[in-house]
This record gives structure tokens, C-alpha cells and sequence, in this order.
């Protein structure tokens, strides 16, 4: 998988994408990841990426000029499956929109910034909005990363053990069981006993029925309750 991140201010994302399962997957050949500084692509001597907006109103807009060179560069080198766009106005990220991502092969994510992208970018270049949550950041690289964090765990490979992603919250429609490890007994706190019984089909029951009544309690709209 391929994916590329554009953004106005490439320096937020070097740490994310230099540590931990991102940096891992890369290593291995399992994602390319690559980041373009809009800079690159502004025709303007100061490298200006922003101006502010038609008919007043506070903050900049990133322009539409600058967006367009980068996307036809790269759509000229290869297909891509969607042209992302991290808003807050878009379509709030699940799990089940991360599974579909998954599945593709190449794609783009665009970062806003300040006041956002001038709406022809979107009109002519974003085959999809995405929204990490209703809340407003400073820019879309930390929601980029977000994204990217959530499909490339996914991928075959990424992951030492295979079936750990498939048993993460939200992927059955249900939060997480409760989980714990060494030692069973803290200050008193212990192990609920079915996890030390070594009964496999028990402890996947007592799992599930946990699942369950944490879902019920924390999360009713998951189950249309």
C-alpha cells in the first residue's frame, strides 16, 4: 500500500513516521508512506501556500494552486482509489470506513490548515472527506496520522500477531473485554479467576459477555440501544 500525506507543514509529521508500528510497516516493505511539502509547489517567491479569504472574515485559506500541481503530479505517476481531505465537516472515521481504506492500494490524504483548503481544491481533486471527530485542530497532519495509524495496523504483516486487529474494539461492533496480565495479584487486586482457568472456550464466553455489558453501559448507540 502507498499512501501520500500533503501538507503545509511536513515538519508535524517526521516523529509520528519515524517511530513505533508506522516506521516498522515502512521498514519492512508492508506501506510506503510519503510526504510532500505543499511549499514545493507554490509559484510564489516567498513560497506562499495561503492568502486570505474572498469577502473578509479571520484566518487564511490554503489556495487552490499549489494543491493542484501536487495531485496532478502524483496521479499522473500512478491510480489512485481516493483523494482524502482531513476536515471537520466530513464523514466522522470508524472502524468500518478504516477496513474498507484498507483494502486499497494507493491513496492521497490532503491536510487543511488555518481556515482550510479553498473549495475548488475539494471540488475538482477530493474523492472523500474525513472527520477524526467533532473538534477542531490546528491542521490535518495529526488527523493524517491518525488515519494512516489506523489502516497500516491492519495491513497482513504489520502486527506481530495476526488476529490482534481483528479482536480490537469497535471491530465486532463492540467494545474491548477487560484485559490484564502479571501479577494476578496486585495490593489485594486480583484476576478474575475464569482467565487463570486455562478453560479456553469459558474464557472466550466470559470475554464476550464483558464485551457485551461494557458496550451496553459505555456505548448504547453501538448496539441501537
Amino acid at each position: 500500500m502507498r499512501i501520500d500525506i500533503i501538507s503545509g507543514v511536513p515538519a508535524q509529521l517526521d516523529s509520528p513516521l519515524n517511530t513505533s508500528i508506522l516506521k516498522r510497516a515502512m521498514d519492512k516493505g508492508l506501506v510506503e508512506i510519503h510526504v510532500h511539502d505543499l511549499r514545493n509547489y507554490s509559484t510564489d517567491k516567498h513560497r506562499s501556500i495561503d492568502d486570505a479569504p474572498y469577502g473578509g472574515g479571520a484566518g487564511m485559506v490554503l489556495m487552490v494552486a499549489p494543491i493542484a500541481a501536487v495531485v496532478r503530479k502524483l496521479v499522473a505517476e500512478r491510480e489512485y482509489d481516493e483523494v482524502i481531505y482531513l476536515t471537520p465537516d466530513g464523514q466522522v472515521l470508524d472502524q468500518k470506513l478504516v477496513n474498507g481504506l484498507s483494502l486499497y492500494k494507493n491513496i492521497i490524504l490532503i491536510c487543511g490548515h488555518y481556515k482550510g483548503i479553498d473549495q475548488r481544491a475539494r471540488d475538482l481533486f477530493v474523492t472523500r472527506e474525513i472527520s477524526i471527530g467533532d473538534y477542531v485542530l490546528t491542521g490535518g497532519e495529526i488527523a493524517a496520522i491518525v488515519l494512516s495509524d489506523a489502516i497500516v495496523r491492519l495491513l497482513p504483516g504489520v502486527l506481530g500477531d495476526e488476529t490482534s486487529a481483528l479482536s480490537d474494539s469497535f471491530q465486532s461492533n463492540l467494545l474491548d473485554a477487560p484485559m490484564y496480565t502479571r501479577p494476578s495479584n496486585f495490593e489485594g487486586h486480583e484476576v478474575p479467576s475464569i482467565l487463570l482457568s486455562g478453560n479456553h472456550a469459558h474464557i472466550e464466553q466470559w470475554r464476550d459477555e464483558q464485551a457485551y455489558h461494557k458496550t451496553q453501559v459505555r456505548r448504547p448507540d453501538m448496539l441501537g440501544e
